[in-house]
C-alpha cells in the first residue's frame, strides 16, 4: 500500500498528510477513504473501470506513470516490452513528425523500434532503435509535420480506404467474453458466458457467408486471459477485434448498449477503433430499439495490446428485467449480429457510400 501511496502523491493526486494519517499503530499504511478517491481520479483519467480497487491493471498503470521521457533508455525487449508514460510521450512525438511508431500505447514494441529508427536515420544519427541522449535532443529541437489532423487518424483512415469496400479475406476476431469456470454475469442458471458465446458464433456466421475469415477466441471450456486473447488476435493478423460482454447492475434503471475503444480521453486513441465502436453500437441499439448508452475510451489490455482495431461491445443488462427478455430471444441476437455484420461492412465503405444507420442490408453471396 505504502508504494501505491507515493506514487498517487508524485502524482498530485493524494496529500502529503493523506493516507500517512491512517497509519496503524504498528506503522503500516492503511486503504483509507482519501486513498480511494485518489485511486478512482487516477482510475478515471487513464481510462481504467473506475471501482477504487488496486487491482492488476490500476497497479501497473501507476507503474507506469511514473516515467518520463528522458528517465531511462528505451529500447526494445522482445522477452520483457518496456512500458510506461515516457514510451507513450516518444511514439506521440515520433506520430508527430510524421513516423510510423504504431499506436501510442505506451508499450515499445517492434512498430516503435522500426519509426524510431527511421527518424534517426533522416537525422543523421545512429540508427540503433535505442532512445537516448542524442536522440532526445534531436525530438526537442524538431516541430511537427504532420498537419490537418491527428496522424494516428490519416494514416489509419487511408489505410481502411485503400483497402477496399469488399469483407472476402478480411480476418476478424470474434471474443465472447468469460468462459470455462467463469460465468460472468449471472441471472438465475442464464450466464453472460454461455450467451455471448452464442451471440459470437450467430456473428461468426454471419460474417462467414460475407466471404470473412472469422476466429473465436474461445470455445465453451475455456477462460483465456487478456494477454492470450490479444495474443491469439495478433497472431491471426486480425484487421479486427470484437470482444463481446454483457453487463449488470445494482440499480433497477440501468440497461441499454455500451461500447469501448482504444483511447486515453486525452487524445491519444485508435481513431478507426473509435469509429466501429460507434458504428456498432449505433446499429445494434438502432435495429433492436435497445437504450444507447455510448462509446468510451478505455486503457483495458484487452483493446491496448492488440494490433488491430478493437472493440468491446457491452450488449445488455442482464440485471434489467427488459434486456435480459430481449437477450434470452435468439431472434434479438440473430438481430445483434446482423447489426455487427452491417457495422463491419460500413467500416470499409467509402464515405460517399455510407447508408443510413440500421438501413444497411449485406445482399446475398451468389
Amino acid at each position: 500500500m505504502a508504494d501505491v501511496q507515493a506514487a498517487l502523491r508524485s502524482l498530485g493526486l493524494l496529500a502529503a498528510t493523506d493516507g500517512a494519517a491512517a497509519d496503524t499503530a504498528d506503522g503500516a499504511e492503511v486503504y483509507d477513504s482519501a486513498t480511494e478517491i485518489a485511486v478512482r481520479h487516477f482510475q478515471q483519467v487513464r481510462g481504467l473501470s473506475v471501482d477504487g480497487r488496486v487491482g492488476e491493471e490500476t497497479y501497473r498503470a501507476l507503474s507506469e506513470a511514473r516515467w518520463s521521457l528522458g528517465d531511462r533508455l528505451l529500447h526494445h525487449d522482445l522477452e520483457r516490452p518496456v512500458r510506461g508514460d515516457d514510451v507513450t510521450n516518444l511514439q506521440e512525438r515520433l506520430l508527430e513528425l510524421g513516423y510510423d511508431a504504431g499506436r501510442a500505447n505506451g508499450i515499445f514494441g517492434p512498430e516503435t523500434e522500426a519509426g524510431l529508427r527511421a527518424f534517426q536515420r533522416d537525422y543523421g544519427l545512429t540508427p540503433d532503435g535505442t532512445c537516448g541522449p542524442a536522440t532526445l535532443r534531436a525530438l526537442r529541437q524538431l516541430g511537427r509535420k504532420v498537419t490537418g489532423g491527428r496522424p494516428q487518424l490519416l494514416r489509419q483512415s487511408a489505410s481502411f480506404v485503400d483497402s477496399g469496400p469488399h469483407l472476402i479475406g478480411r480476418r476478424i476476431v470474434v471474443d465472447p467474453g468469460h468462459g470455462g469456470t467463469d460465468p460472468g454475469v449471472t441471472s438465475g442458471e442464464t450466464t453472460e458466458a454461455d450467451l455471448v458465446l452464442d451471440l459470437a458464433r450467430r456473428i461468426e456466421g454471419q460474417l462467414a457467408a460475407a466471404g470473412a475469415t472469422v476466429y473465436l477466441t474461445r470455445g465453451r471450456d475455456q477462460d483465456p486471459t487478456p494477454a492470450e486473447r490479444t495474443a491469439f488476435a495478433n497472431d491471426a493478423r486480425a484487421d479486427l477485434f470484437i470482444s463481446l460482454h454483457l453487463d449488470e447492475h445494482t440499480s433497477e434503471h440501468a440497461r441499454g448498449v455500451a461500447s469501448y475503444y482504444f483511447g486515453t480521453g486525452s487524445g491519444t486513441s485508435s481513431t478507426v477503433g473509435e469509429r466501429f465502436a460507434d458504428l456498432a453500437r449505433r446499429e445494434v441499439v438502432a435495429r433492436t430499439g435497445m437504450l444507447d448508452l455510448g462509446g468510451y475510451p478505455k486503457t483495458w489490455d484487452l483493446l491496448r495490446m492488440t494490433r488491430m482495431p478493437a472493440v468491446r461491445l457491452d450488449c445488455g443488462y442482464l440485471s434489467h428485467p427488459v434486456d435480459r427478455l430481449l437477450l434470452l430471444d435468439a431472434r434479438l441476437r440473430s438481430t445483434v449480429a446482423s447489426a455487427v455484420l452491417a457495422a463491419v461492412q460500413r467500416l470499409f465503405l467509402p464515405a460517399d457510400a455510407d447508408p443510413p444507420t440500421g438501413t444497411f442490408v449485406l445482399p446475398n453471396r451468389r
